[in-house]
């Protein structure tokens, strides 16, 4: 009996063991779950680490609200207007012999998202040109990506990405008009016309290639579209431009 009894034992204290070990094993798996569902609800929230940046809203109210800069000698003004698609707002430019942009202060912060993504299209291109010189200077779509390194807009630094009517992706040379700004290809008609793209670049990793300089913060961007020195027509499309840590 003592032996059965012993036995008894044993056995109970091996299931409260086994017990123990059980709710430790649940408890643990409670826990993970937990903090996987606190650190989901502070992403969709917001209060988590921002991944992505969104810089344009392309509404009426915010095209009365940017900063419009009409370029020194040009003849007229690009026209920008507003518009939908099952993709969401979009930026429609028509320049005919015409050249301003769309300016916005906002600041990037390149150390969390560094790279630019830009969802545009060309309708009708510039071909023929040669976009690195003074007189072929124009770009169906561009958008500027500026860092403010002293007390004049003249002393900025720019990465101006352009689609390309006549140069391949990856192009890149300095403007004719200043050192200060490079121009740098991120779409061309020559792969896609009159079709939308997305294209992606590291902003920080070009402005410390073309420029030398470690930039941890942007200051602005701005979009244009300019004909004013071939003094042909052009019109684009510009969609969703974000900044994303990847």
């Amino acid at each position: 009996m003592f032996n059965k009894l012993n036995t008894n034992i044993d056995f109970w204290m091996f299931k409260s063991c086994q017990n123990n070990v059980l709710t430790f094993f649940f408890n643990k798996i409670y826990m993970i779950n937990i903090f996987k569902f606190i650190i989901l609800i502070l992403f969709t929230t917001g209060l988590g680490q921002a991944s992505e940046v969104k810089v344009f809203d392309f509404t009426e109210k915010e095209l009365s609200e940017l900063d419009v800069r009409k370029v020194r000698g040009a003849d007229n003004k690009t026209l920008y207007t507003v518009g939908s698609n099952e993709n969401g707002n979009f930026l429609k430019a028509v320049a005919d012999n015409a050249a301003s942009g769309l300016g916005k202060e906002v600041k990037i912060d390149l150390n969390k998202t560094p790279f630019i993504n830009i969802t545009w299209k060309i309708e009708k291109d510039l071909g023929g040109i040669k976009e690195n010189t003074k007189k072929g200077h124009d770009f169906a779509a561009r958008v500027f990506a500026v860092k403010k390194t002293g007390a004049t807009p003249l002393s900025n630094r720019a990465i101006n990405y352009v689609f390309s009517s006549n140069n391949e992706i990856g192009f890149n040379s300095p403007s004719p008009y200043t050192k200060k700004s490079i121009d740098y290809v991120l779409a061309s008609t020559k792969n896609n016309l009159n079709e939308w793209v997305t294209v992606k670049a590291n902003v920080k990793e070009h402005f410390k290639k073309f420029h030398n300089l470690d930039v941890n913060e942007l200051d602005g961007l701005a979009i244009m579209s300019d004909t004013d020195n071939s003094k042909m027509k052009s019109v684009a499309y510009f969609q969703n431009i974000y900044f994303s840590e990847r």
